[in-house]
């Protein structure tokens, strides 16, 4: 059964609404290996060819095409075709030059109409209008496939001529809109993606820029092959390449490319059995036109195939179950998808497709708390604006029901069983619906889930959960499963799959034993005890608040820093979950006592920004089968000294943070929401809860929880995934510090969850596996590039680049273990000298005159984002320099000094201080025997920095206040703004019509320098 779009219109392009159901499923259900492949040498060229090969037994369209000339011509034929339509030459070149290839228009515009906007209108000679299909998405099999290999661009790279030769790329209606780049067997797949990255920068916008229109990216070296949007590699480029800091860090890297599986989650890696699969044409299309999700924020999603077997399940499902008038359970089902893995975006598409077919008056999305309720609105709103708006009352919810426009409501089963209640026999109750439930583990087993089954009686019922209720940890006197309220499980994608796929990330776990034994206990015993008066003793708690103190930098990467939105920061944030109110608030003062009293003995201790949530809950030292039971979003059934409390809690958040919240029925929601904000943007070092934010609520920034709670079953896989969720290089797993013993119950968990195999995925391994490794890699370094050395010829470099890059790696993942904290395996001066190497390995190859032929380490990926988190910053440079001038630099003098070699190699060692090398040692020069560094630094700073403006100024005849206003605002925001109307405002009045006026190149040249100077000086003040 399919949908397909509605009226045209000659005067406007089209949103088209996709099909909704196909009979073809996208994913293969089961793929089974061909055993008889060649096990023979596989040069590059030869896996292309073969690729090609296939792709040819599979009736695509083999096009040998050389020039951009050819591809506009055959682009022209191929939507003639489309359209059955000829165009005039007149037709087609305004056509062309309007409607496809702009030049003012780049991938995110280009991405738009392809996702968006596929219909354009064509002005005809004669006057008329005609719409013009770029690619046809109710009848998937119109559109023709092509492919083309070895196709040349030229572009530009370092301001030079550059040629670029692209592997392979299919042509859907002649338009370029997935793009292979191979490499042979054996090369790491990244060196692929680093690959794509540069043709990007260099040639994809060349002649007509027909290749900005590429949506879907497939990288392979044979053995592994891996798919990603558009828009996870041209934000890459944006970040790590034009200068721009602080864009937002999602789908941006390496780390979110998806693996192809069947469905049953099993990987389809090899590319011939990828090639059979993913570009088996059905497939390549669906994936194309309906399971992509280009969002409000312009990123363009690309979902997985776990997601498309789901949403393809549910709308079988509702076909199937209204075919046969099946109802209840048998009219539903429930996908089983492991937290973080993506069950919203999943959800939102299975809703938008299910709205969109015959027959189907509603689609509900039932949430259970004001706070989910919140967070699913921002998030489906960010997939398409005003999809859904929330109904805030029983009376907006009825009106919305009542609404025949609002397809999609989402609305939380509190509202939806008080509307039950009052409006007995509506009209909505017999509608054809389906009803979406989010985190189906929970209220709807009670009183309003039975409610609302029974009310909707031609309801379609859907669950999804990362933690389905299974006999072994139902609770309750009912014991209801999941499969009993939902019916069958459709798909399941479990946490053992995610780690696999790098779609969230492992965990480490650690066991603090809190309790003083007799010399006859042993530690497990004691640390067991569920006895909340030994527990809750002060003294217990003073020592738990002094390890966290103690070890919070370590367990949260305080001296390790990345780009967050818009600013750089240093390390990540924790939560601290607790067994109830009264021990939450023991441990919320005694963090202020020993804070105050840090601060007073080292008045230079930055204390943490600590915070907390909580409200009623009605099973709060205990949670039934494990299910950590929702606390309500007021604070009113709260007893007079917990909320007592909780008021002087907020009011110490109003004075940190200059909000004016309380505990009343708004302010307390809204106190909820900004809290959530600030954990999200690392601005709260550590929230205290009981409940509270350790279901349905996601953060990038946070690490690491701290756990003094008794955790089981479906709570503990909840409460751990607040911490595993994927964020950039440097986040390299969840930590989760436990101060109860959770072994046995971290074990029963997994195996529930995941399978009997599951701990040696989703747990790190031990310290001392990875410390082995690290040892030696070290020695291995050690022997290649003995202290003092430099590589020397290209294949020493990339060998040097590589293995130092794996070092920095382990490095990431054992600094948070303390037994690392003093580690001399390889000690800080001979780190840092390594490290000068790597950055200046770099820096070189990115200056290199790229005219000349191809570097082998062109596509080598440098982990500069994992050198900058313990690379030095001017702090400790100036610390340096205070040391020297408090020893007496007259006394020791300069040259050869060590001083000096300290200050120079750290200056060397650091990305970012590289370029302000010359600045800093001039300054170390300068300085006076008495007086504040820091206040001599300041001063030379200001003066260096308003001197070289002044200097580009005058150079570029700049508008002087003007581009004074506009380097300052660049500073405060973090970034030069290259578009809009601002950079124009500076510069100096020139006329159209004057001869030689080239304004651009102007432009152009102003931005190179002012770019320069904002690297130079950014972060030195």
């Amino acid at each position: 059964m399919s949908q397909g779009g509605g009226v045209e219109a000659p005067e406007s392009a089209l949103r088209y609404d996709p099909i909704a159901v196909s009979d073809e499923s996208t994913v293969v259900a089961a793929y089974e290996p061909d055993d008889g492949l060649d096990q023979g040498y596989q040069s590059e060229a030869q896996l292309e060819a073969r690729f090609i090969e296939l792709l040819g037994q599979q009736a695509y369209e083999r096009l040998p095409l050389a020039s951009a000339a050819s591809l506009e011509a055959n682009l022209r034929r191929q939507l003639e075709l489309l359209n059955n339509v000829v165009f005039s030459d007149d037709e087609w070149k305004w056509f062309f030059t309007k409607k496809i290839a702009s030049k003012n228009e780049g991938v995110v515009e280009k991405t738009a109409r392809i996702q968006e906007d596929p219909i354009q209108v064509l002005a005809r000679d004669d006057g008329t209008s005609k719409n013009i299909k770029l690619i046809d998405k109710s009848n998937i099999h119109a559109n023709r496939l092509q492919v083309i290999n070895q196709y040349e661009a030229v572009g530009e790279g370092a301001g030079v001529a550059r040629q670029n030769r692209y592997d392979v790329t299919i042509l859907v209606n002649g338009l370029p809109l997935v793009h292979v780049e191979l490499k042979r067997r054996g090369v790491p797949l990244k060196e692929a993606f680093n690959q794509i990255n540069r043709y990007q920068r260099e040639s994809f916008w060349a002649d007509a820029g027909l290749f900005e229109y590429v949506q879907l990216f497939v990288i392979s070296n044979g053995t592994h092959t891996k798919y990603y949007a558009n828009t996870t590699r041209a934000r890459k480029v944006a970040e790590s390449e034009s200068g721009k800091r602080g864009r937002k860090q999602t789908s941006n890297s390496f780390e979110f490319t998806s693996w192809w599986t069947d469905a049953e989650n099993r990987r389809i890696g090899d590319l011939t059995a990828f090639t059979r699969t993913f570009f088996a044409k059905h497939t390549l299309l669906n994936v194309l036109t309906k399971y992509c999700v280009f969002d409000v924020s312009r990123t363009l999603l690309v979902m997985r195939p776990y997601q498309i077997v789901a949403a393809e399940r549910i709308l079988r499902r509702v076909v199937s179950s209204a075919n046969t008038k099946a109802t209840g359970p048998g009219a539903g089902g429930y996908i089983w998808h492991t937290t973080g893995s993506g069950k919203t975006l999943t959800s939102f598409k299975t809703a938008q497709l299910a709205s969109k077919m015959e027959g189907v008056d509603k689609v509900l999305f039932v949430v259970d708390r004001k706070d989910l309720d919140y967070q699913t609105m921002l998030e489906y709103n960010r997939f398409e604006r005003d999809s859904v708006n929330g109904s805030r009352s029983t009376a907006e919810l009825k009106r919305r029901l009542q609404d025949h426009n609002a397809s999609i409501i989402v609305t939380t089963i509190q509202k939806l069983s008080r509307f039950i209640e009052q409006n007995k026999g509506h009209e909505i109750t017999n509608a054809h619906t389906v009803l979406i439930f989010d985190e189906c583990h929970r209220s709807q087993f009670g009183e309003m889930g039975t409610a609302v089954r029974k009310a909707f009686r031609r309801s379609h019922l859907f669950g999804f959960t990362g933690t389905p209720i299974f006999p072994e940890n139902a609770g309750g006197a009912t014991k209801d499963t999941t499969d009993k309220i939902f019916g069958d499980r459709l798909h399941s994608y479990t946490i053992v799959d995610a780690i696999n796929d790098g779609n969230v990330l492992p965990f480490r776990v650690s066991y603090q034993n809190t309790v003083r034994a007799a010399d006859d206990v042993e530690d497990k015993q004691v640390a067991g005890i569920d006895t909340e008066e030994v527990l809750r003793h002060p003294e217990r708690i003073r020592k738990i608040v002094e390890y966290i103190l103690d070890h919070f930098n370590i367990k949260t990467m305080r001296t390790q820093g990345y780009s967050l939105g818009e600013k750089r920061v240093r390390g990540f944030n924790s939560m601290l979950a607790t067994a109830s109110v009264s021990a939450l608030k023991i441990y919320y003062d005694e963090f202020a006592q020993q804070q105050t009293e840090r601060a007073a003995v080292d008045p230079s201790y930055q204390p943490l920004k600590i915070a907390t949530i909580f409200s009623y809950a009605v099973n709060e030292d205990e949670e039934v089968g494990g299910i950590l039971d929702d606390e309500a979003m007021d604070a009113d059934r709260l007893d007079a000294s917990s909320r007592d409390f909780l008021e002087r809690a907020i009011s110490d958040y109003n004075v940190a943070f200059g909000t004016m919240y309380d505990t009343s029925a708004a302010k307390f929601e809204n106190y909820y929401k900004d809290l959530a904000r600030r954990v999200k943007d690392r601005e709260v070092d550590l929230v205290i809860v009981v409940n509270m934010f350790l279901t349905g609520f996601d953060a990038t920034t946070l690490n690491t929880l701290w756990v003094d709670k008794n955790l089981k079953s479906h709570g503990l896989i909840q409460a751990f995934s607040r911490t595993n969720r994927i964020l950039n290089s440097v986040k390299a797993y969840g930590n989760i510090v436990c101060f109860r013993n959770l072994e046995k119950a971290v074990d029963d968990a997994l195996v529930l969850f995941g399978n009997s195999e599951s701990r040696g995925v989703v747990l790190l391994k031990p310290y001392t596996h990875y410390r082995a490794v690290y040892v030696s890699l070290v020695e291995q370094l050690l022997q290649q590039c003995p202290p003092g050395t430099e590589p020397f010829g290209e294949a020493q470099e990339k060998a040097f680049v590589m293995l130092f890059g794996h070092i920095l790696k382990l490095r990431n993942i054992l600094t948070s273990f303390d037994e690392f904290e003093h580690d001399e395996s390889l000690p800080p001066r001979q780190l840092q000298n390594y490290m000068s190497v790597y950055n200046a390995l770099w820096e070189r190859h990115r200056k290199r005159d790229t005219s000349k032929k191809e570097s082998i380490l062109d596509d080598v990926v440098f982990e500069i984002e994992l050198i900058k988190q313990v690379e030095v910053n001017i702090d400790y440079i100036l610390m340096l320099v205070q040391r020297w001038h408090d020893e007496g630099q007259a006394k020791m003098g300069w040259e050869g000094s060590p001083p000096l070699r300290a200050i120079e190699d750290a200056v060397d060692a650091s990305p970012s201080l590289r370029n302000k090398k010359d600045l800093i040692m001039e300054f170390v020069d300068s300085i006076s025997v008495t007086g504040e560094v820091s206040d001599h630094w300041r001063i030379f700073v200001t003066q260096r920095q308003e001197a070289e403006l002044a200097e580009i100024i005058d150079t570029e005849r700049l508008r002087p206040e003007q581009t004074k206003s506009f380097i300052a605002t660049a500073f405060r925001d973090g970034a030069i703004a290259t578009n809009g109307t601002a950079i124009t405002q500076i510069l100096p009045p020139v006329s159209r019509f004057a001869k030689d006026n080239n304004l651009g190149a102007k432009k152009q040249r102003v931005i190179t320098k002012l770019n320069e100077y904002f690297e130079r000086f950014f972060g030195l003040a």
